[in-house]
């Protein structure tokens, strides 16, 4: 790190210590004329006691700062800063970090330090809001001597790199973990029977089966009922389709809510790939702007958290036509399409619903959206006055608009779901199984 001249500047207590002695010289001045350098004296003792307190705070040695590379999107992360002082009884130290404000609000991240055996040491945590790289470029460190009447401040240029993954915290999850171990698409590695369209073998009868899955043939020939079992197909092709446009990238929660759809949809994508299906991911705004080729392996779901962070934000309206087109074009066999977007106004939402309706032909459309909880409490407020019923008439009117657009997607064969962020990954995933074992993909 680099270092500029460390001034000495005077804290606040120096300020406070000058005004309480700044009335009475006057008052001694006043009383006694010939006593008027009292109040320039006074002034000037304080000044001293400044620049010989920050002096007494010593100076610095060394300065260290530790940054994570490596942090996903909403997740809590942490920055560290030693520092070594020379001959000096500092009072106390804080360092302040200049950076990217999708790190921290307003780009800025303040903490202090304490003082150790080894020196000062002291962190700050903070929680990246987008995804991307975020730069730490710049480090001030003040300290104030043992009076706390003088300081000095030390500025310092960083060239430190934090990289901001999509939050993939669900797939960790001790409740995904143990559902993959348990569940009938766990860890190992064995055929899925019961449910699917892929016959598998005879058994016996036992009450409480289906008994539309009696082979009646069999049945008679062996004089004893048997019923069929099925396996659920596997290498099912998967694609998870996120729209970037401005709509997605408002904040929900604090985070855009294409960071919450993405997190949803790795964390199905996970499950997918332990469940023997195949996995793509595909990112729109006005144009086509990812497309990734299918992965096969629980091993390599590194890369689609990969491509999943190089999904940009957009502030341009998304082309459904061009996008939707263009993902159909690459599918050479039926396919579940999960599609993440919103919609602000019937215009957009009736060009979406017109490009999803061509998919429905060929492939089983799964469609992600989350529920407007602000436009919820907009329009059950109560109406104390003209501005708040206003504003629950129009929020009610869109939640209207929305009512109309999923019901539409209903109507042509699209499963919708739309819940509040907090539920999207679970109910996305139980979608996913709904659907596998339904075997209408395959």
């Amino acid at each position: 790190m680099k270092f500029a001249f460390a001034p000495i500047v005077p804290t606040a207590r120096a300020a406070v210590t000058l005004a309480a002695i700044a009335p009475v010289a006057l008052v001694i001045a006043a009383a006694s004329p010939d006593l008027w350098v009292i109040a320039p004296v006074a002034g000037l003792a304080v000044l001293v006691l400044v620049v010989i307190d920050a002096l007494l705070g010593g100076r610095v040695a060394d300065l260290r700062v530790t940054v994570p590379g490596d942090v996903e999107v909403g997740a809590e992360g942490r920055m560290e800063a030693a520092v070594a002082l020379r001959s000096g009884s500092p009072s106390r130290a804080e360092l302040a970090l200049e950076c990217d404000p999708r790190l921290a609000p307003g780009g800025r991240l303040v903490f202090p330090l304490i003082a150790g055996d080894d020196g000062w040491r002291g962190s700050g945590t903070f929680t990246p809001s987008r995804r991307g790289t975020g730069k730490v470029t710049r480090a001030w460190l003040r300290w104030t001597g043992p009076l706390g009447l003088g300081a000095r401040q030390l500025a310092g240029t960083l060239d430190e790199t934090v990289r901001v993954w999509p939050n993939v915290a669900a797939v960790r999850s001790p409740t995904l973990q143990t559902f993959l171990k348990d569940a009938q698409y766990g860890l190992l590695a064995r055929r899925i029977r019961g449910e699917g369209t892929q016959f598998e073998s005879l058994a016996e009868y036992q009450p409480g089966m289906d008994r539309r899955r009696i082979d009646w043939k069999s049945s008679a020939r062996h004089v004893h009922l048997y019923a069929k079992e099925y396996e659920v197909e596997r290498n099912n092709q998967i694609v998870f389709a996120f729209d970037c446009g401005q709509a997605m990238c408002e904040p929900i929660a604090g985070m855009p809510r294409l960071d919450r759809a993405v997190s949803a949809a790795l964390a199905t994508a996970f499950v997918a790939l332990k469940g023997g299906d195949r996995v793509s991911l595909f990112g729109f705004a006005s144009r086509p702007e990812v497309a990734t080729p299918f992965v096969t392996a629980s091993s390599e779901f590194h890369r689609l958290q990969r491509a999943a962070a190089g999904l940009e934000y957009r502030t341009e309206e998304p082309n459904f036509t061009l996008a939707l087109a263009t993902l159909a074009g690459r599918l050479q066999r039926r396919s579940l399409i999960v599609i993440f977007s919103d919609f602000s106004d019937p215009t957009s939402a009736e060009l979406m619903i017109e490009s999803i309706g061509r998919l429905v032909s060929r492939h089983v459309v799964l469609f992600v959206t989350m529920a407007d909880e602000e436009l919820e409490t907009l329009s059950t407020a109560e109406p104390d006055d003209m501005e708040v019923l206003s504003m629950a008439v129009a929020a009610d009117g869109l939640l209207r608009q929305r009512a109309l657009v999923t019901r539409r997607l209903r109507q042509i064969g699209v499963d919708v779901i739309e819940a509040p962020w907090r539920q999207v990954g679970t109910r996305l995933i139980d979608a996913y199984l709904a659907i596998k074992r339904s075997g209408a993909i395959g």
